[in-house]
């Protein structure tokens, strides 16, 4: 049985916001936890024993009710709104993705995320070339019905935001809903939150940080179908947020730049690995038209709504050790794992998910998993 699309209740909102702003709970194990069982509520109360059952000693930071109904009463002082990927209105490419946010905020007209979206991203420094035809790609493909998303950044971000006003533009923020960052795009943001859409997973309050970026740029990937790069140097986050795509299965595009600016180095390099050479909104328009509707989020939430059954404690205290010694600083894939295991996936799965809420153990993208240095097995 497939979990319904359907709207939260208050209740369960209150329970899905404080289980994913728990100690060591992240959007990965965030589902694990609702599949293992059943509903929000009953995952915050497992949170400390399966924490203790993985190592941790001190007890796990369970987010206080109080603080979840602060966050949700300042959301709607302010105008905005939480939904839960569940929720009709979450747009469903992103819903899609293994580590799409359980709740998303959003300040500003959400039926712009309903609509198909291309991302444009590029340098902040872009030239002067560079934003026109930024803003002129980002106007024609608004133009064909499609929404354009940006991460609010100076330079190309901008450029594609401004142009997109009129027919519809997503702003996706590494802080929190309310910090306008950078501040000189104050007007640019207003604009949007009135004309289009302000989007961020994070806290409210939350004053972004160097590790919140590449969180961000995941969202700005994760909701669109195709990700256009115009101006990018070879160490951007616009080539964080083509890698993302290309590992969520979205269509990657670059604008090609003269080999000798340093800003065109990284989107050259993406048309040398493959990406679609872009001149024009045509090019990405025609490429979408072709292109096979990804999956929607109705097709990938295949998890039971009924809590899964239990392995049972003697075998994940057998898998711990095994794992343990499996487990390493280098990431390998949980498919890999489960292959090298003799023990049910449940087993694995519940072993590896208590790791990770006592702090023991990292998730990566393409579902693989790293031990902690702290969480190294003894050696003999």
């Amino acid at each position: 049985m497939s979990l319904p699309r359907r709207e939260l209740s208050a209740t369960e909102r209150l329970d899905w916001l404080r289980l994913i702003r728990s100690e060591n709970v992240g959007p990965v194990t965030f589902r694990h936890l609702l599949r293992r069982f059943g509903s929000a509520a009953a995952a915050l109360a497992a949170l400390p024993d399966l924490a203790k059952r993985g190592g941790r000693a001190q007890p796990l930071k369970v987010h206080p009710r109080a603080a979840a109904e602060r966050e949700i009463a300042e959301l709607e002082r302010l105008g905005g709104r939480m939904i839960g990927f569940i929720e009709p209105d979450f747009p469903a490419p992103l819903a899609a993705i293994d580590d799409s946010p359980p709740l998303l905020t959003v300040l500003g007209q959400a039926q712009v995320l309903t609509r198909p979206t291309v991302a444009i991203v590029g340098a902040r420094n872009a030239s002067a070339n560079g934003r026109l035809l930024a803003g002129r790609i980002a106007r024609e493909i608004g133009a064909a019905g499609y929404s354009i998303a940006s991460g609010l950044a100076r330079g190309i971000d901008s450029a594609a935001h401004e142009a997109a006003l009129e027919t519809g533009t997503v702003a996706v923020v590494a802080g929190g809903i309310d910090v306008i960052y950078p501040p000189e795009n104050e007007a640019l943001y207003r604009a949007i939150a009135e004309r289009g859409a302000v989007v961020a997973e994070m806290a409210v309050g939350t004053v972004p940080q160097a590790r919140h970026f590449p969180r961000r740029n995941r969202l700005i990937s994760g909701l669109s179908l195709g990700v256009v790069v115009v101006e990018a140097a070879l160490r951007s986050g616009s080539l964080i947020t083509a890698r993302f795509a290309l590992e969520q299965g979205r269509e990657v595009f670059a604008v090609p730049g003269s080999p000798l600016d340093p800003r065109s180095a990284g989107a050259n390099g993406l048309i040398r690995d493959g990406a679609l050479l872009v001149e024009s909104a045509a090019d990405v328009i025609a490429a979408l038209s072709a292109q096979k509707p990804p999956l929607s989020a109705r097709d990938e939430l295949k998890f039971s709504a009924a809590p899964a059954a239990d392995p049972g404690e003697r075998e994940v205290a057998a898998a711990r050790p095994v794992l343990l010694e499996l487990l390493s600083p280098e990431p390998v894939a949980v498919d890999e794992l489960l292959r090298a295991c003799p023990f049910s996936p449940a087993a694995v799965q519940t072993a590896l998910l208590e790791l990770e809420l006592a702090g023991r153990l990292a998730r990566h993208p393409g579902n693989r998993v790293s031990l902690l240095a702290e969480g190294m097995p003894a050696l003999a």
